[in-house]
C-alpha cells in the first residue's frame, strides 16, 4: 500500500486477525472466481490518501457479479451494466443536483476529489453476497474509519442503510457531519433514500467549514454510446 495510509496502518498488518484475513482471502482465490482482483482490492486507499478526505461514503461487499468490482464502493468499470443501486444514486444525484447520469459507472472522479469510496468488506466470492463478512475485513475498515474520524478539519461521512449507520459510534459529530439515510438499493431507496437530497447536503457541509465542494459530474465515457445499455 505505497500512499500515506501505509505507515497509519501498518500496525494493523502485525495482528492476528491479518495473518488470518489474508489467508482465507488467499484460499478463496485458489478455489474460487474472487473480486475485486488482487491488485485493486485497496483501490479506495490509492485513489484517495488520507490527507486529501473530504467525504467518505461507506458501502458493504464489492459487487459480486463478473468485471464489476474494482475497489470502490457502488462504482463498477466502464462498459458494465449499471447496477440498481448505483442507478437510484444517479437518480437522486439529478433530483438533488440537476447532474444528467452519465453513460457509465466509474466514480473515480469523485475519489480523485477526496471522496473514499469504501466498502466494509474488501473482497467477495463471485456470485455469494455477504460470504467474505466477518472474516476481519470490517476490523480493519472500522480503523480506517477510526483514522478518518481524527482528521482536525471536517469530515462527511456518508452512512447509507442500517449497516453503514451502525458506524455512526466511531463519528466524532462535534467535529464531523454525518449524511445518513436507508441504502439506494432497489428494496429500500423507496424508503426514504430518494429526496435526501445527500449531494447537496454534503457540499453544504464543507462550504460551511471552509473546504471545496466536490464536483459530482461524472465526465462520458466517448467509447460509449450515450443511450446505450453498458454491460461486459
Amino acid at each position: 500500500m505505497k500512499t500515506d495510509w501505509n505507515p497509519l496502518l501498518r500496525s494493523e498488518f502485525d495482528k492476528a486477525y491479518w495473518s488470518e484475513l489474508q489467508a482465507f482471502v488467499q484460499a478463496e482465490r485458489k478455489g474460487h472466481e474472487v473480486y475485486p482482483p488482487h491488485d485493486e482490492v485497496f483501490a479506495a486507499l490509492h485513489l484517495t490518501p488520507f490527507s486529501d478526505v473530504k467525504v467518505l461514503m461507506l458501502g458493504q461487499d464489492p459487487y459480486h457479479g463478473p468485471y464489476q468490482a474494482h475497489g470502490l464502493c457502488f462504482s463498477v468499470r466502464r462498459g458494465v451494466r449499471i447496477p440498481p443501486s448505483l442507478a437510484n444514486i444517479f437518480k437522486e444525484l439529478h433530483a438533488d443536483l440537476g447532474i444528467v447520469p452519465p453513460n457509465h459507472g466509474n466514480l473515480e472522479a469523485w475519489a480523485r476529489q477526496g471522496v473514499l469510496l469504501l466498502n466494509t468488506s474488501l473482497t467477495v466470492r463471485a456470485g455469494a453476497a455477504g460470504s467474505h463478512q466477518h472474516k476481519g475485513w470490517e476490523v480493519f475498515t472500522d480503523e480506517v474509519i477510526k483514522l478518518v474520524n481524527t482528521k482536525p478539519e471536517r469530515v462527511v461521512f456518508v452512512l447509507w442503510g442500517a449497516s453503514a449507520r451502525k458506524k455512526k459510534a466511531f463519528v466524532d459529530t462535534s467535529r464531523h457531519v454525518v449524511v445518513e439515510a436507508p441504502h439506494p438499493s432497489p428494496l429500500s431507496a423507496h424508503r426514504g433514500f430518494l429526496g435526501s437530497r445527500p449531494f447537496s447536503k454534503i457540499n453544504a457541509a464543507l462550504v460551511e467549514a471552509g473546504r471545496e465542494p466536490i464536483d459530482w459530474s461524472l465526465p462520458a465515457d466517448a467509447t460509449l454510446t450515450l443511450g446505450s445499455d453498458p454491460q461486459p
